[in-house]
């Protein structure tokens, strides 16, 4: 049964990555995704080649998600274009790694702006249409490193932990409801996140043998909205990893820092 067609679903950050593949991935379930990203001219192409292959036809919106009045202002134009949403994705976000001592704090506060104030007025926009219909989903892609900070990561991993902390509050808000919310947990996929996440490299080489497809974590994600649960863990060793570290943290720091400290 397919579990996707007709719906509407609005995805931040679809001008590339996994975003990209999401909106083509439900389109081809018959779904009518609606993208959101700064660059319109991207948008635009990603939307006719969505329409030439799947005949389906994409609805598109120019959005900066850490402005917040354009955040209202979009999802309004949204709302009066194509009705109700009944999924929203939000994966719009991005990191730079830098040890603190030398990190640019403005780089910090625009992933805070982007990566969790973004992601929230966005949820904010659908949050009271999806309670009167009393039903929906949210999707918020976290990271692994939200729940296993590494060296290096931390203004790009609080931002991840700050997400899934306002996930699971705001699933047990909603717990009475048919509404719900789910954190996507991956871990490094191979995507154009880390020209500015890792701009000497470093980071990439060290771990390219463990780098995620973007086809394949878009791939589950869809499946999560077919069968949503409050939880995705992509790839399931390193969601392993991250439990034992959090059940036995001074030994893990001695045992698995260095294997950590791969920036």
């Amino acid at each position: 049964m397919n579990r996707l067609i007709d719906k509407k679903i609005v995805i931040t950050g679809a001008s590339s990555g996994i975003g990209e593949k999401i909106a083509i991935k439900t389109a081809e379930k018959g779904a009518h995704p609606v993208l959101l990203a700064r660059s319109e001219m991207k948008l635009k192409a990603i939307a006719e080649k969505i329409k030439t292959e799947t005949s389906v036809q994409p609805f598109y919106f120019k959005l900066d998600v850490s402005d917040r009045k354009e955040v209202e202002r979009v999802f309004v134009e949204i709302y009066r274009t194509i009705g109700n949403i009944d999924v929203l994705i939000n994966n719009a976000g991005f990191g730079v790694f830098d040890a603190f001592h030398v990190a640019n704090l403005d780089d910090m506060e625009k992933m805070f702006q982007v990566n969790v104030i973004g992601l929230m007025n966005c949820t904010k926009q659908v949050i009271p249409n999806m309670i009167d219909r009393n039903t929906g989903h949210i999707v918020n892609i976290a990271s692994q490193a939200g729940k296993l900070a590494t060296p290096k990561t931390s203004g790009y991993a609080a931002t991840k932990h700050a997400v899934l902390g306002f996930t699971n509050s705001l699933r047990l808000e909603l717990t009475k409801t048919n509404i719900h919310v789910s954190a996507v947990n991956p871990g490094p996929i191979e995507t154009n996140f880390f020209e500015s996440a890792d701009q000497s490299g470093t980071y990439v080489n060290n771990v390219k043998k463990y780098m995620l497809q973007s086809d394949v974590v878009a791939e589950k994600i869809v499946h999560l909205m077919e069968r949503p649960k409050r939880e995705l863990n992509i790839p399931y060793w390193m969601n392993l990893g991250s439990n034992l570290y959090n059940m036995f943290p001074r030994l893990a720091d001695k045992l698995a820092g260095p294997f950590l400290n791969k920036k």
